[in-house]
């Protein structure tokens, strides 16, 4: 099917033909039949590249009204929207923040990029933008089975579908067992395809050979005698299996579990790299002095950004043709390093599985070392999706012949690929019966207006993805929980039915649900209730002492579920007990009463390097004494000005005075 067959106007239809897009991919020619451009819903569930951009432009151009672009990572919506904005005439506009607004001049776009956090909040803020809404594509749908992003996603997909009846829904992913169930659930026709526009094989490596699954094999021959004490096997295999790519005249990728072993991987490639590309064709079309020049530029970026030692260390591994990529970089950082591999300017980047989660970095050869990481206190594998999404960067479309994908596991190579290689990816379930979870959503119901019983609420439910999975009134005992517990936070109240027209809650035919100024304010500042209760607990101690101070205000926010844990080491234990000792009465929970004191320790680390920030210390100085990624400073900074907007709002539903909480913020 030829792009010019579309439905498209004509100066769409030269920008793709200027991309090189003439031809439709077998899964987008399917999308089209199944009518993505007539308002039709539809699923995708295909393998990474094979043109779920393309199916997304062509809905969203063809749509009875804007089009929202719904995706899991702020860095995949900047993506994104600088690819939405090539579209001629196409006024794209993107939201990832700013979580207690209606973000109303949305409106005034015909593509809106946001997260599905931006837009739940948007709608419990009363957006009415959402009603306009022709077309509504969500990526990385199969996300409805994290435990994190799953819920949110959704409840806004069951909101939208109901303020906009009608709407045409365009969902895309990854290949997962119940793609079908998903596409049901979401009214849509399913396109489920292996297809891809570059031959993949899969492999598992040993320190011998590498085992492909077409029956191939490749020698790898590592010398274990000639390995330095220092180093170990699997990093040396990998090494090896990267260099054999860049030799060749490909781009690599490298996956590890942790961003100590990224950054080491890195180091360990930029010894060898160098004389692998110049084995090869080497990996960007310039002659080497261009090369050099165009990776001291992308590296002078880097340093200009900030003078960390992280940076340093990754500006010195840009010079060499390899990065590093882990949420502990600053996203400016980030967003060099995947733009320069794109560019062909860096031939291998080493990353954790963030990098796999949807941004668009492919190259010649995947490999990925580590298949287990920690959760909490114990190593477990990771899940077979996850792997097949690092797997799927293998291939460049245009620029490879095909893509190798391989698993190092040196330990027992047939039985990894059994796990992995000949593995169907594991079937999405919902994680919305969880109570904190549901706490979150059954107070945003009562606060927005959409319900205000408990049937109502089990009605509003009965559009998810969980009642698609399970029978909604499976809910009811948790929802008649969590509505008990939004009552003894004060955020939740019975009112005598009398006093509406509404119908009465089957638990209490008497009363119906609404919410209380704190409850209402806790949903429209988008923190949770458990957040809200700590700040609300922590703003009434504050007003009864004697000079509460900016401290004490970060203290407050940083104690929440809401702010990222910081890592406290045993060797910082004692100054931190030191300085919660020093700051005791400037702190609203007392050191001998915190319900979980190390959990307390690490807020108070937070509320101290965010202090030091406000009084002027640097980023470097930060990152230096307190062992954080200048990323982590970043987040921390971004949540801190999030809930102390939050900490503000409730001191005026409060009428408390505490003044200390808006000068901090202004000087974060």
């Amino acid at each position: 099917m030829h792009v010019g067959e579309l439905p498209l106007a004509t100066p769409h239809v030269a920008h793709f033909e200027r991309q090189g897009i003439e031809e439709l991919y077998p899964p987008q020619a399917e999308t089209v039949e199944a009518g993505i451009c007539d308002g039709e819903n539809v699923m995708a569930a295909i393998p990474t590249a094979s043109g779920k951009t393309l199916i997304a432009q062509l809905a969203m151009l063809t749509a009875d009204g804007p089009g929202l672009y719904i995706v899991p990572l702020r860095a995949l919506a900047t993506e994104k929207h600088a690819t939405f904005s090539d579209l001629p005439g196409a006024d794209v506009g993107i939201a990832t923040g700013d979580y207690d607004s209606p973000a109303a001049e949305l409106a005034e776009h015909d593509i809106v990029v946001a997260t599905s956090e931006k837009v739940d909040s948007a709608i419990r803020n009363g957006a009415s933008w959402v009603d306009d809404i022709g077309c509504v594509v969500v990526d990385e749908v199969h996300l409805l089975g994290q435990t994190d992003r799953g819920p949110t996603l959704e409840v806004t997909l069951a909101h939208l579908r109901r303020l906009t009846p009608g709407v045409q829904l365009v969902a895309l992913s990854a290949t997962v067992a119940n793609a079908d169930e998903i596409a049901d659930w979401l009214g849509a026709t399913l396109i489920e395809s292996d297809w891809r526009p570059v031959d993949l094989r899969t492999g598992v490596a040993d320190t011998e050979s590498v085992a492909y699954d077409d029956g191939t094999t490749e020698t790898v021959a590592i010398d274990e005698g000639a390995i330095p004490p220092s180093a170990d096997l699997e990093t040396e295999t990998t090494a090896a299996l990267v260099d054999r790519a860049l030799g060749d005249g490909g781009q690599s990728l490298a996956f590890v579990r942790s961003r100590r072993e990224a950054e080491s991987l890195a180091d360990r490639l930029t010894r060898d790299v160098d004389d692998a590309s110049d084995a090869g064709e080497n990996s960007g079309d310039a002659d080497d002095d261009t090369a050099a020049e165009q990776r001291e530029r992308v590296a002078s970026e880097i340093e200009s950004l900030d003078g960390t030692v992280t940076g340093q260390r990754l500006a010195d591994c840009v010079r060499e043709g390899v990065a590093f990529h882990h949420a502990g970089l600053r996203s400016g950082h980030r967003a060099l390093v995947e733009s320069a591999f794109r560019n062909r300017t860096l031939d291998a980047i080493c990353a954790t599985p963030t990098l796999a989660a949807g941004v668009n970095v492919p190259a010649r050869r995947v490999v990925v070392r580590d298949q287990q990481r920690y959760t909490d206190s114990a190593m477990e594998w990771l899940p077979v999706l996850e792997i097949h999404q690092m797997c799927g960067r293998a291939g460049r479309p245009h620029l490879d012949p095909y893509g190798e994908a391989i698993l190092v596991g040196l330990d027992d190579p047939e039985a990894l690929a059994e796990r992995y290689l000949g593995a169907e990816p594991e079937a999405v379930e919902s994680k919305l019966a969880s109570e904190a979870a549901l706490r979150t959503h059954v107070l945003s119901i009562i606060a927005s207006g959409f319900a205000e019983t408990e049937a109502g609420i089990l009605d509003v439910l009965s559009a998810t993805f969980y009642a698609h999975q399970t029978p909604v009134d499976d809910l009811a005992g948790i929802v008649a929980a969590v509505i008990e517990d939004l009552t003894e936070m004060a955020m939740v109240v019975r009112e005598p039915a009398a006093a509406t027209n509404e119908e009465s809650s089957e638990s209490d035919p008497a009363t119906v649900l609404s919410a209380t100024e704190i409850g209402a304010t806790v949903s429209t500042q988008y923190i949770t209730p458990e957040t809200g209760a700590r700040i609300v607990d922590g703003l009434r101690t504050a007003a009864k002492m004697d000079a509460p101070t900016a401290l004490t205000a970060l203290e407050i926010i940083c104690d929440t579920p809401d702010m990222h844990d910081t890592y406290l080491g045993n060797e910082e234990r004692a100054a931190i007990y030191e300085y919660a000792r020093q700051h005791a009465d400037e702190f609203t929970t007392a050191m001998t009463e915190a319900d979980d004191f190390e959990t307390w320790l690490e807020a108070v680390k937070t509320a101290r390097i965010l202090a030091e920030w406000s009084e002027g210390a640097s980023i470097e100085t930060l990152v230096e004494q307190y062992r954080l990624g200048p990323g982590d400073l970043d987040s921390r900074l971004e949540r801190a000005d999030w809930l102390l907007g939050a900490a503000d709002a409730l001191t005026d539903v409060l009428e408390i005075a505490f003044p200390a909480v808006r000068r901090v913020r202004d000087q974060l």
